[in-house]
């Protein structure tokens, strides 16, 4: 079966053909609508990844304190429970569910809580990294901290997070690029993202091969990025010579 690529040059209401491909913002292409939605698909999984490293950083953190029992358990039931948990499940609960049970949250816009959703989703995996990371270390490094007379809060900062994410970069790659193919999930509460679009376009112009191939071409272009943006941060901050060796970081 021959492609038809210029499919995606067609008026999304008249279905004719534009040349350039690129229409204006009252009768656009499907070539707009495309990039209008990859565009959504890079807000959504750019800022679930900030709420992910942000509260993954901080749960992991929490999960190897010493002598703080009740905030490792706190720890351990975020990761189980979000962990757990099917993602699309999670955003139906927050689409559905949580703004039941708290009023104020009917107003939000559906994007932040499906970023809520995706971000605590992820921030159990990035958790489990940055305490495995942490456990890591040898023992010496916070036993030198400590010798230094730094508080927990600073042996931690100054001593313990600097090495522990250099040790964590490889998986934090990997859940990086897998956040951008989790995002599609957001079609599910119609966020115009880039599997809405195939869905929609798809279906209108009968030529779903085309129109799936540009986008997987998109969603390959995405993760390619971030694996490359990845890669020269864990170049940058290697360590030469540095090996992890021993375990207990966190005890």
């Amino acid at each position: 079966m021959a492609m038809e690529w210029d499919v995606l040059c067609k008026d999304t209401l008249s279905g004719e053909v534009v040349k350039g491909c690129f229409g204006t913002s009252t009768d656009p292409t499907y070539v707009n609508w495309l990039l209008n939605a990859w565009g959504w698909t890079i807000s959504v999984a750019l800022t679930a990844l900030v709420i992910a490293l942000l509260v993954g950083s901080l749960i992991g953190v929490i999960r190897t304190l010493p002598n703080s029992p009740w905030l490792v358990r706190f720890g351990n039931a975020w990761v189980e429970l979000f962990r757990n948990i099917p993602l699309l499940v999670q955003i139906f609960l927050w689409y559905f569910v949580v703004p039941a049970l708290i009023p104020a949250l009917k107003s939000v816009p559906p994007f932040l809580l499906v970023v809520l959703a995706l971000g605590f989703f992820t921030s159990a995996r990035i958790a489990e990294q940055v305490r495995a990371g942490i456990q890591a270390l040898p023992k010496g490094q916070r036993y030198a901290g400590m010798a230094l007379g730094f508080t927990t809060f600073q042996y931690y900062r100054y001593v313990i997070l600097p090495m522990a994410y250099r040790i964590i970069i490889p998986p934090l790659t990997s859940e990086s690029m897998n956040i951008f193919k989790n995002s599609s999930v957001a079609f599910a509460v119609s966020i115009p993202e880039l599997t809405q679009f195939a869905l929609q376009a798809g279906e209108e112009t009968a030529r779903p091969i085309e129109v799936y191939l540009a986008v997987t071409v998109l969603y390959v272009i995405s993760a390619l990025v971030i694996n490359r943006i990845m890669a020269f941060v864990e170049k940058r901050v290697r360590v030469p010579g540095f090996v992890a060796s021993g375990t207990g970081g966190g005890h």
